[in-house]
């Protein structure tokens, strides 16, 4: 499936909201404003690469279920 740019971007600023929940430590984490300004830098290709999937464990279509 193809997933757009945006739709990227989403599910991985809900994964960081995810991450961070309960361990945010200001020192070491970005906040999510700098988070999603980091993901608007970033390309299509650079996007896919930051959900850190394959095609045999976790693919981008579960990811994707997973936080979209």
């Amino acid at each position: 499936m193809q997933y757009t740019r945006q739709q990227l971007i989403d599910a991985l600023q809900h994964e960081y909201d995810y991450l961070i929940h309960d361990d945010f430590d200001p020192d070491v984490d970005m906040s999510t404003d700098e988070h999603l300004e980091y993901l608007n830098s970033l390309s299509i290709e650079q996007l896919i690469d930051e959900t850190d999937t394959d095609d045999e464990h976790y693919t981008l279509d579960q990811f994707m279920y997973n936080h979209a």
